[in-house]
């Protein structure tokens, strides 16, 4: 866990390991969409600029979904929804708010907007193989307590850590997973906190990073994502070339070969890996039957997918289908 890779020197600003991976991830998504739709663009420019417009509302609608699904911690700070940096976003709500601004931009501009999304889905899925990364460098999106080879310990006082010292009534669990003494909280205002690393004397500090009282070893279910995001995105970019194969074989009308099921194929395959994965995670707090806000949106995310998928299958080609691609 380094959610801060270096500081640079002179202004002390500490570069983040989430908002580099961000980054990263951002650039080769963008190069990937470029090189996958050079036969249907007209100038590159508009993919770099709708790119950058969807990243900018991929953040606002990332911290809305957050600031809206944990509200309660927001109420006596109001001016903290501002505060990106102190952390806080939501993968599904950036993702959505990214592709409709994406959607308009491409009327905007009268592209085929069928064409776009395909190697969009495609972009998106690469993006995130670096995000998650930068999830397990930060120590978010944290999973269960594993007795497996590849499990891995976080730190002290990390997201993970915190979590299994701490009952946690919203996913039905009235105890802590791990069983700290008193000694290593601290009181304030009659609040109880955990105290930091450094307020622990030399034995506590042996027992809570080699002793008994570590963190607790727990599934990857960062990188677990990660190589998820890998085999959809190659995946969708097969399924892609599918789709252009048999438009210029001239049976553009096989079934789920016409331009835009890519796209809702990323639906279809998404949510189905995010449903299951919630299983593994212990973050995300129970909603709905034991669901959380994630299977729930998966659910919606699947269906959504299938119907798409329907409607596209009997629409019409747009002017690059009949025309036939370069």
């Amino acid at each position: 866990m380094h959610p801060e890779l270096f500081k640079i020197p002179l202004i002390d600003l500490s570069v983040k390991s989430y908002g580099l991976m961000m980054v990263i991830g951002f650039l080769a998504a963008v190069s990937l969409i470029r090189r996958l739709s050079r036969s249907f663009t007209p100038d590159p420019q508009l993919i770099t600029n709708a790119a950058l417009y969807a990243l900018i509302g991929g953040v606002a609608g990332a911290r809305f979904f957050y600031v809206i699904h944990y509200f309660d911690t927001f109420r006596d700070r109001p001016l903290s929804v501002f505060a990106i940096w102190e952390g806080g976003l939501e993968l599904l709500g950036g993702v959505a708010f990214a592709i409709v601004i994406i959607f308009f931009y491409l009327l905007y501009h009268k592209l085929p907007v069928r064409r776009y999304l395909d190697v969009l889905a495609i972009g998106l899925m690469l993006a995130l193989v670096f995000g998650r990364i930068g999830c397990f460098l930060n120590g978010c999106c944290f999973g269960k307590p594993a007795d497996l080879p590849w499990a891995v310990r976080f730190p002290y006082d990390s997201f993970a850590y915190r979590s299994q010292i701490s009952p946690n009534l919203e996913r039905n669990r009235p105890g802590p997973q791990l069983q700290l003494p008193p000694e290593y909280f601290a009181d304030s205002n009659s609040i109880q906190f955990l105290k930091s690393y450094s307020q622990l004397t030399d034995r506590q500090k042996s027992e809570v990073t080699k002793g008994r009282y570590r963190c607790l070893p727990i599934h990857p279910t960062q990188l677990y994502s990660s190589v998820k995001a890998v085999l959809l995105c190659l995946l969708l970019y097969l399924f892609w070339r599918r789709s252009r194969d048999a438009e210029r074989s001239g049976s553009a009308g096989k079934l789920l070969t016409k331009p835009g099921q890519t796209f809702a194929l990323m639906f279809v395959l998404y949510s189905i890996a995010r449903f299951f994965m919630e299983f593994l995670r212990d973050d995300n707090p129970f909603e709905l039957d034991g669901l959380t806000i994630s299977q729930l949106i998966a659910i919606a995310m699947l269906a959504f997918g299938l119907v798409l998928m329907a409607i596209l299958q009997k629409a019409k080609p747009d002017k690059l289908s009949a025309s036939g691609s370069k």
